[in-house]
């Protein structure tokens, strides 16, 4: 009798939900076509480089790919500087939005605050391209607006874009003012749902302004801190592609070359694809085990994870 009435209901229920579930097939078979179908490609990094044959008439070569790769004085270079950029982006662009936020969250002007807060965040909507097409304008040792007003001075132009360890000064600090302001929204999001009852109580106690965002608004903050912090310890070794060959040149590669950098010349203008899939390969498992490996730290010290 149960399983009677059972089936009647899963009936009636799919006779007026077909429609529903009927209007997901077309974004299934997208999907499917386009995103989970050319994922059989990753093959590749463990075959010979052939593109001509289907994936899986290509012969074997194992872990060869890996090993040449791994080999490569140009693919060492990568990783180095991969990393290099990453650390100090963690270093120097993490911690600059949960600052403005913090700085932002204690004006009493609210339109002024606005202005401010419109501004950061104006830079995130530029593209690379057209902020390597500014830094250069900016910062050219000839022509660059910057060091005319240096030489002006009396001084010694920058090589802003010309010298490796300025170049890389320069990359980082372009990297935090696009993105400052896009992630202070965030942060800016999350101290408004702190309860106003904990700053009231720090009042009564006497608690400063400095003293109020240690103790109130930092904790109020911390999970979404933690959650950005994962997505970026899982971003280390996908830095931006676009970034890095926007400010480039010459002078600087030995400093410029990440990983999505070489994958794209050794893949497409070298025409080793076997090998920039093998590469790729490589750095989405480091990232997912870096990613995992935040994820179970921040557990384990009592935050809050994504599981």
């Amino acid at each position: 009798m149960q399983n009677v009435k059972r089936r009647s209901t899963s009936s009636s229920y799919w006779s007026r939900h077909w429609v529903l579930y009927a209007m997901l097939l077309l974004p299934i078979i997208y999907f499917f076509v386009f995103s989970y179908w050319p994922m059989v490609n990753v093959l590749l990094a463990w075959k010979q480089n052939n593109v001509v044959l289907p994936i899986f008439e290509v012969p074997w070569v194992g872990w060869a790919n890996f090993e040449r790769a791994f080999s490569l004085l140009p693919f060492q270079t990568a990783v180095r500087n991969t990393i290099m950029f990453s650390f100090l982006d963690m270093l120097v662009g993490f911690p600059a939005p949960i600052i403005l936020a913090l700085m932002l969250n204690e004006l009493k002007f609210l339109r002024f605050k606005k202005i401010t807060q419109t501004i950061s965040y104006m830079p995130f909507f530029l593209s690379w391209v057209i902020i390597g097409g500014l830094a250069t304008r900016l910062f050219s040792t000839s022509v660059g607006t910057i060091n005319n007003i240096i030489v002006g001075m009396g001084f010694d132009p920058v090589p802003f874009l010309n010298n490796e360890v300025h170049w890389v000064v320069t990359n980082v600090l372009l990297s935090v003012w696009r993105h400052v302001g896009w992630n202070t929204i965030l942060y800016l999001a999350a101290i408004t749902s702190i309860n106003p009852e904990l700053y009231e109580a720090a009042d009564i106690d006497g608690a400063s302004r400095l003293r109020k965002m240690w103790h109130v608004t930092l904790p109020g903050i911390r999970p979404v801190i933690i959650i950005l912090l994962i997505l970026t310890m899982g971003q280390i070794m996908g830095v931006d592609m676009v970034r890095f060959l926007s400010l480039e040149n010459m002078l600087v590669r030995g400093v410029s070359e990440v990983l999505p950098t070489f994958v794209w010349r050794w893949g497409l203008q070298s025409m080793q694809f076997a090998l920039a899939a093998a590469v790729g390969i490589f750095t989405s498992v480091i990232n997912l085990f870096l990613l995992l490996s935040a994820n179970f730290i921040a557990r384990r010290l009592g935050g809050n994870g994504f599981w």
